[in-house]
């Protein structure tokens, strides 16, 4: 038995793998784009097979096709994601500008699995692809993979890294700790507070996340080719719409402009733009984590991440911080994700941009990676590290920077000979300051506690 079985399509006949679900204008892709290896994300094909499920159920009920022509594809949409079905899209990233191979494969694929269930053919191009065109499902695809991955991965990944800093700043908010800037001694700071400016960082991110999803809810499906919806029923964007609604439980809706989601993708730059973002944010605390952990002699040593490996194949017993380094790694591979899709998105020539496939490989990989990421950074490092308080308090008080809450009782200028005195002489500022100033060692302690200092304001 031959390995392979012949296939035509408008431009003749080709050779396709005998098992293969896909058909001629699929293989065709293979053929010519053998670049990267790597297939779109199994997000965006999830998503590209629910809409053209939605797509058969709207134009089912509009009667442009059967009725059971429609249950059938709608039937192999859910057999198909019932499988391991990577296999059956294997098309390249780096492809045609607008998704077609990708849009083809899929009408192929379901082509093959509908009319087996129908026992009559059902077209790859007249019928999976009714009313569709490459052009307004590839970037209503990106928005549907995207807005299910936000909804169902990224937002409960960022709220529970939230929720465990703050619950973790709870545990710790006992504790007082040399403050920093410019990576130097600064006035102390409670643990806690700078626990919460992460969680509020966190917090931040996920409210602007959260308000860029109404746009992405947004769809281009029913513009077909241009925008014009040429060959679309007009009923059919809203029903389309409804149908993945109901499957997905998210507010899906035709947009405004159909020509504005074909010949541009500004949706997915601004959503990969808070993304990237959200990658700052959990690289700063990534390094704020690494800071705080470094030594354990040599470095800060104020608190001990979880040890989870050996860190050195040389020296032994070596333990690196190696969470919130895949974290800053996370991190630098989203915002590199964003520079690509930044430049993709310029691509937008008259009435279609033409770098799709990139787009939706960078935005959901981006999405991927942080969703991924930020709970292991919530369970593995936050949730777990230990305080060093020792380490705290002998830093503390030998901090000359401690001396600026004098400043309002004897000056800045004698404060600052206080604070160099201490600084050099390597002795507790109260010491110095009760040996410079008439205040006495009761009223400097009073004046100089760490924990009322974190308090703000000015010391009486």
């Amino acid at each position: 038995m031959s390995d392979f079985r012949i296939e035509k399509d408008s431009m003749g006949f080709l050779q396709v793998p005998a098992e293969a679900l896909y058909a001629a204008q699929t293989q065709r892709a293979i053929n010519n784009f053998p670049i990267s290896g790597q297939a779109m994300p199994k997000a965006f094909v999830k998503a590209l097979l629910l809409a053209k499920q939605a797509a058969a159920k709207a134009n089912s009920e509009l009667g442009l096709i059967p009725g059971e022509m429609g249950n059938a594809i709608s039937e192999a949409v859910e057999k198909i994601l019932a499988e391991d079905f990577m296999p059956h899209f294997p098309v390249d990233v780096f492809q045609t500008g607008s998704g077609t191979s990708s849009n083809m494969n899929a009408n192929e694929v379901l082509s093959s699995v509908a009319s087996d269930i129908y026992q009559q053919t059902v077209g790859a191009n007249d019928h999976i692809n009714y009313g569709q065109s490459s052009n307004d499902i590839i970037p209503s695809t990106i928005h549907i993979s995207a807005a299910i991955e936000v909804s169902e991965q990224l937002i409960p990944s960022l709220t529970h890294l939230c929720n465990t800093i703050k619950s973790k700043a709870k545990d710790v908010q006992q504790h007082v700790k040399t403050g920093r800037t410019h990576l130097m001694d600064a006035m102390p700071v409670k643990m806690s507070q700078s626990l919460n400016a992460w969680a509020d960082q966190i917090a931040l991110n996920i409210k602007h996340i959260e308000q860029l999803q109404p746009s992405i809810l947004s769809l281009a499906q029913g513009g077909t080719a241009v925008g014009t919806g040429i060959n679309a029923d007009p009923a059919f964007a809203d029903k389309f719409n409804t149908a993945l609604s109901n499957k997905t439980g998210l507010n899906f809706t035709p947009a405004e402009n159909f020509f504005t989601h074909i010949g541009s993708q500004d949706i997915a730059v601004a959503l990969s733009g808070q993304l990237k973002t959200t990658a700052v944010s959990i690289l700063k605390i990534a390094n704020d984590l690494r800071w705080m952990n470094s030594g354990p002699l040599a470095g800060l040593g104020e608190i001990e991440l979880e040890a989870l490996q050996p860190g050195s194949s040389i020296m032994p017993g070596k333990v690196n911080p190696v969470i919130p380094e895949a974290a800053a790694m996370v991190s630098a591979q989203v915002i590199g994700n964003d520079s690509t899709i930044t430049v993709a998105g310029q691509s937008g020539n008259f009435e279609l941009n033409v770098m799709l496939p990139v787009i939706a490989k960078n935005l959901l990989e981006s999405i991927d990676l942080l969703s991924n990421v930020s709970k292991l950074l919530a369970d593995r490092a936050i949730a777990t590290f230990t305080v060093n308080e020792n380490k705290l308090k002998e830093a503390l008080s030998k901090n000359p920077i401690l001396v600026t809450a004098l400043n309002p009782i004897i000056g800045y200028l004698k404060a600052a000979k206080i604070a160099k005195i201490a600084y050099k002489e390597g002795r507790p500022i109260i010491d110095v300051a009760s040996e410079h100033t008439e205040l006495n060692k009761e009223e400097l302690a009073r004046l100089l506690d760490p924990v009322k200092l974190t308090l703000g304001g000015v010391q009486q």
